[in-house]
């Protein structure tokens, strides 16, 4: 216990007065089981039920606190339950978008084999027009096709573009074919069949390429467009793309 004629600094006057006060109100603000009944006999009040009343008073604080103790419970339930939900979701969304773009540049791989047994066949057409141009004098109209289409395809830009151009470039070939039919001469030489047997092996690599190539369109068009990948797909700028839908190439044989 402090010394009675102790100095308190005056800074601290306020502060220890305050506080005193807090005490004594505390202490004038309880009261004791007996003046509790004294207080009730004064209203009739027998003590028992003073007594009643005080169970029941303390058990209903004591309910309060419990329920009180399982609410915040719930609340830090829900909370690491939030954070939990939102660490999937983001995971979820990581693993998600890394498989469309794996998917995505099987697709773009599978796209540049085919093309380049595309670019394979254009850079023949040159070849078989020098040889057949001494026998095609009359038949200007197929030569100019073939001409027109490889220089369709060589400036086409975007996939969608090299498709329609490989479209006008087998109905050319396949033009070319049905006139070689009618050239006897031009069927026996060997230079001629050579070129006939490059562009009938590249046809084969271009239809093996292209079936490859659907069949990654078609894996990669699936995952993009099951849901609920498809939300993140439209979010992420990832579309269905089009299958190489080839007309049927197959070159006639000469006899």
């Amino acid at each position: 216990m402090k010394d009675s004629n102790e100095q308190i600094p005056e800074e601290l006057a306020d502060e220890v007065l305050e506080v005193a006060s807090r005490l004594y109100q505390e202490t004038q603000s309880s009261y004791s089981l007996n003046q509790l009944e004294q207080a009730g006999s004064e209203v009739s009040i027998p003590p028992e039920f003073i007594q009643k009343a005080i169970a029941q008073v303390e058990a209903r604080q004591k309910q309060a606190a419990i329920a009180k103790q399982e609410k915040d419970q719930r609340k830090v339930a829900l909370t690491y339950g939030g954070i939990a939900v939102g660490v999937m979701v983001l995971l979820w969304g990581i693993f998600t978008y890394n498989g469309m773009a794996e998917r995505q540049q099987q697709a773009e791989a599978a796209w540049a084999q085919v093309e380049n047994q595309l670019q394979r066949r254009a850079d023949l057409i040159p070849n078989l027009l020098a040889v057949t141009q001494a026998q095609a004098q009359q038949e200007q109209e197929i030569v100019r096709l073939l001409t027109q289409s490889r220089e369709q395809y060589l400036q086409a830009n975007s996939q969608q573009e090299k498709m329609a151009a490989t479209t006008e470039m087998n109905r050319a070939i396949g033009q070319f074919n049905q006139w070689v039919i009618s050239q006897p001469e031009l069927g026996s030489s060997r230079v001629f069949i050579g070129l006939q047997d490059e562009l009938a092996g590249t046809e084969n690599r271009i239809a093996t390429e292209r079936l490859r190539y659907n069949r990654a369109i078609q894996q990669y068009n699936q995952f993009v467009g099951r849901f609920p990948n498809s939300i993140l797909a439209e979010i992420g700028g990832f579309q269905a793309k089009p299958y190489f839908q080839a007309e049927n190439t197959e070159l006639p044989r000469i006899e």
